[in-house]
């Protein structure tokens, strides 16, 4: 069975705008969890062992390193949410957001003691599944950004 060519552009585009906007939902709302004590407690083992992060905790201390990350992340999903106007700035973000869940990912190999089984490995696991998100909405944006300004209008510009 095949559905007609204005369904499946419909569907295309319902599937492209949740997932992009759950990329911003989850930046924003664990964004958001950094700045709780619990929350920076439990990401402190993570960033110690990380190539990347491990200056964080005894540079700003443990609270101090989760509203880092946490700002960052709040950033990124602020970023990719401009996509309907300002889709470079959404494609940035986008970027960000991958080079973000691949430092997560990272805590898999990195993370002394991390019980592959564990509900902590499968729930870093799930930013594969993100990372391809991220990477999708990426593409995506730059692709539009450099139609834009063939487009006119009042944000061409801006997405130049």
């Amino acid at each position: 069975m095949f559905l007609s060519p204005t369904f499946e552009a419909r569907l295309g585009k319902t599937g492209a705008g949740i997932l992009r906007y759950s990329l911003v939902f989850f930046f924003l709302a664990f964004g958001l969890y950094k700045f709780t004590p619990h929350e920076a407690a439990a990401i402190a083992p993570l960033m110690a062992h990380s190539p990347v992060l491990f200056w964080a905790g005894p540079t700003l201390g443990e609270q101090g390193a989760s509203n880092f990350i946490g700002v960052i992340e709040i950033a990124m999903g602020l970023m990719v949410a401009t996509r309907s106007f300002a889709p470079r700035i959404s494609a940035l973000g986008s970027l960000g957001m991958a080079g973000a869940l691949v430092t997560t990912l990272s805590f898999l190999f990195t993370t002394p003691g991390l019980d592959p089984q564990s509900s902590d490995a499968g729930f870093l696991l799930k930013d594969l599944t993100l990372l391809g998100a991220a990477l999708w909405s990426a593409g995506e944006a730059f692709a539009a950004a450099r139609v834009a300004p063939m487009q006119g209008g009042r944000f061409a510009m801006e997405a130049a």
